[in-house]
């Protein structure tokens, strides 16, 4: 029985932390920015500054409007769960961890055969 409840609390924990690890630039607080790997107070001041004239479009006019975002910050920044309007970056893994889990597996199988 306790083992079932332990199982459950790490299910509910993994799932927990899953759904809080992709962040909308168009509905994220100040904090919420802050805790995605690349964003810092002030580009987080500026993310917020820019959306106050109007909500993000797209990855396009994010990159445009926040200085210091070009084509390389913008995919680190997707890859880390940032979204604009629910949507990653085009081209950019959502989950790198899976896609260095996919690539092992053809390796593993290789190496079996």
């Amino acid at each position: 029985m306790i083992k079932k409840l332990m199982l459950a609390i790490a299910a509910l924990a993994a799932s927990t932390s899953f759904a809080f690890a992709q962040v909308d630039v168009n509905k994220a607080d100040a904090a919420a920015l802050d805790g995605v790997k690349g964003v810092g107070p002030s580009m987080s001041k500026a993310i917020l500054e820019e959306r106050s004239k109007g909500e993000f479009k797209d990855w396009a006019d994010f990159q445009k409007r926040v200085k210091g975002v070009g084509d390389k910050k913008a995919a680190k920044l997707s890859e880390a769960g940032l979204q604009v309007n629910g949507k990653g970056k085009e081209g950019v893994a959502a989950k790198p961890a899976a896609a260095k889990e996919a690539k092992a597996k053809p390796a593993d199988t290789k190496a079996s055969t």
